[in-house]
């Protein structure tokens, strides 16, 4: 199993004592699609899986999901965060130990997530759950403590939608200060993906890299290559990839992402499990 790059309490300390000034910002991966961002004193987590529970889950069938890279560190000590966003109900983006382990009820956490999966959620998480649930759509955007927050569909494989249009799978532009950063969630190119992102200034791109193989029957996403060149066509000033290194059925190397990036002239930072990226390393490049 790899080793993490920061994990536990050294990554906490990282965490608690990097530079809170409002003109930088900070990110870490904490594996498979989830980072956490800082910005001045302030938080947002992306998509967090920081438990065992589908390894547990599948430990008895024919679709096994074992673990690449150690856990970063257990959810409950990430109880510093107020806001969290799900991108779909799969449950390395939706994972109620992990969430559950993040709240308490000293105070409000706040969960933002597709609006078509409301429902799915709250009976995820369980009734006594801490969280307040937070749709959003196409349409609205939401702004939390600083953070807005505004959805574009995703198509994982396909974009889906609830009785009311609203899709199922999105992806997220978490605009703050002057930035905007777009997390994919998980996604295919689709026809509508560009034009989306073309209306924001795409700083930080988070892309997938595991690709689309029918054979490992789970819905796919975008390739190494697809990943860079989506990157380049919205004119991200760098792109990060994710949803790799997790499991062992469904991951890819970064070469081919590193490789396309370097021929598509699109700036890129392969992270590992718990390591840390600031924006002011982009504009010391």
């Amino acid at each position: 199993m790899k080793a993490a790059y920061k994990k536990n309490e050294e990554l906490i300390k990282e965490i608690y004592e990097s530079d809170g000034d409002t003109e930088n910002f900070h990110i870490w991966w904490l594996g498979q699609s989830g980072f956490l961002i800082k910005w001045g004193e302030k938080f947002i987590l992306l998509d967090p899986y920081l438990s065992d529970s589908l390894t547990k889950k599948y430990s008895d069938t024919d679709k096994p999901h074992e673990r690449i890279t150690e856990k970063v560190i257990n959810s409950s000590k990430l109880n510093f965060i107020n806001i969290i966003t799900s991108s779909h109900n799969h449950t390395d983006h939706l994972d109620g130990e992990t969430l559950n382990g993040i709240c308490t009820a000293e105070r409000e956490v706040q969960l933002v997530l597709p609006q078509a999966n409301i429902e799915f959620a709250e009976e995820r998480l369980g009734k006594e759950n801490e969280i307040r649930l937070i749709g959003i759509t196409e349409e609205n955007k939401i702004t939390i403590d600083g953070f807005t927050i505004t959805g574009i569909a995703a198509a994982h494989n396909e974009i889906e939608r609830d009785e009311n249009g609203y899709p199922k799978f999105m992806g997220l532009i978490i605009s703050f200060g002057k930035w905007h950063i777009y997390h994919s969630g998980d996604t295919l190119w689709h026809p509508q993906l560009t034009s989306e992102l073309l209306k924001f200034s795409i700083d930080v791109a988070i892309v997938p890299i595991n690709g689309n193989k029918p054979e490992r029957r789970v819905a796919g996403n975008l390739n190494g290559y697809e990943a860079a060149a989506l990157s380049r066509a919205v004119n991200a000033r760098i792109a990060i990839p994710h949803h790799f290194d997790m499991f062992k059925f469904n991951t890819a190397s970064p070469e081919e992402f590193i490789s396309a990036c370097e021929g598509l002239n699109q700036k890129f930072k392969v992270l590992k499990n718990g390591q840390r990226w600031s924006f002011s390393e982009l504009e010391l490049d």
